[in-house]
């Protein structure tokens, strides 16, 4: 099986996390910088709350790497929770004979009250621990074996905050890698010194008011193979599969690929990236409207996609709710909550970015080892030399 595809396990405040991964090749090599270096990018962010200060992230390999190198068969991460021990009794797998109180106070804007009309759950805590945000921790150490795999590929995942709340940072022109490299240094991970303070007033007088605040991040990838995807199925068009991978992270509410929405408020001349074809360069865009896709399928250019994360539900003040139990009107539940974490969700962008474009790579290149992929990248970029 060459295809990647991966699944998480685990509750916000069980032992721990799991993700499995399967599909990476053999031989492919991974230090644990590879993966714990994206868990503490993850933790960071300016409004971030109480759990953070507790946990301290990082994968435990159980199965699937030797030595530093992957065997070809199924990776398992671990990624331990701390705050575990705090709720030993109230998540434990078998009965316990202390009564633990059930919760009955749904939150608006999050799973709870589906979640338990579509299970049968009469307990909102057997849905929030499986549906909190804690999950991404699972996603991101996979994302990091991704970007190890796309890494020999030449291709890297990249993201920055371009709004938080009322706060837009100006439009930019990204023109490599390294433009991102002390993204981590802001404290909302923008790149626009202004807004960054700026965004960072915003969240601290939200939590003041006891509000909680959305925003915007983009995800790039540069050095992208032309040619990921397909224009003959549906399900193959890539520009898709990343919208759908992107929207999968919790509270996102929407995604645009390049200029997005933008396009459908332009003439056609102003819409589209005109091609230019030269000995030195072969065939180049002086434009990327399109973030990087043209009919399903990647073009060589930087692959763009920009992601509209809605404010966290679970606030200091809570909203009005229902008693699902009593069916008497009641405050929401009231729980250790974030003001902002849309830094933190760009990285989770990234891994979820990585992970689809390492599914693709799989897909068109096939491989059971690392030399099997290089060989046959090589052999692709060698028949479309002439194009470019």
């Amino acid at each position: 099986m060459s295809t990647l595809r991966f699944t998480t396990a685990g509750e916000s405040h069980g032992p721990g996390l799991v993700a499995v991964v399967e599909g990476l090749p053999a031989g492919l090599e991974i230090t644990p910088g590879d993966i714990d270096r994206d868990l503490a990018r993850r933790q960071l962010g300016h409004g971030r709350g109480g759990r953070m200060k507790i946990e301290s992230d990082s994968a435990q390999v159980w199965a699937g790497i030797r030595h530093g190198r992957t065997l070809g068969s199924p990776v398992a991460l671990l990624v331990t929770n701390r705050d575990h021990e705090n709720w030993a009794e109230r998540m434990s797998p078998w009965p316990v004979e202390e009564a633990i109180e059930e919760v009955h106070l749904p939150r608006p804007g999050h799973a709870d009250l589906a979640g338990v009309m579509k299970f049968g759950h009469t307990d909102v805590r057997n849905v929030l621990e499986r549906a909190s945000a804690r999950e991404t921790a699972a996603r991101v150490a996979a994302g990091g074996l991704a970007k190890a795999f796309l890494r020999p590929l030449g291709t890297t995942v990249h993201s920055h905050v371009v709004q938080i709340g009322s706060v837009k940072a100006p439009p930019l022109e990204i023109a490599g890698p390294q433009d991102f490299e002390h993204v981590d240094e802001s404290p909302v991970r923008c790149l626009d010194e202004q807004a960054s303070a700026a965004m960072v007033a915003e969240i601290d007088g939200a939590r003041k008011a006891n509000e909680s605040l959305g925003g915007l991040f983009e995800v790039w990838a540069f050095g992208v193979l032309p040619g990921l995807g397909s224009h003959v199925s549906w399900d193959t068009r890539i520009d898709a599969r990343i919208a759908w991978v992107l929207m999968s992270i919790h509270a996102m509410k929407g995604v645009e690929v390049g200029d997005g929405f933008e396009l459908g408020g332009r003439v056609g001349s102003q819409a589209h990236d005109e091609i230019f074809w030269s000995e030195e360069h072969g065939f180049t865009r002086d434009t990327n409207r399109a973030g990087g896709i043209e009919g399903g399928m990647t073009s060589g250019e930087p692959v763009v996609a920009r992601v509209a994360m809605k404010p966290l539900p679970t606030l200091t003040k809570p909203l009005r709710s229902v008693d699902i139990e009593s069916k008497r009107p009641a405050e929401a539940l009231r729980e250790r909550t974030d003001s902002c974490t849309v830094p933190a969700a760009g990285v989770v962008g990234e891994a979820m970015l990585a992970l689809e474009l390492a599914r693709a790579c799989r897909d068109k290149f096939g491989g059971d080892g690392m030399r099997d992929v290089l060989e046959a990248v090589s052999a692709y970029r060698e028949r479309i030399e002439w194009r470019r």
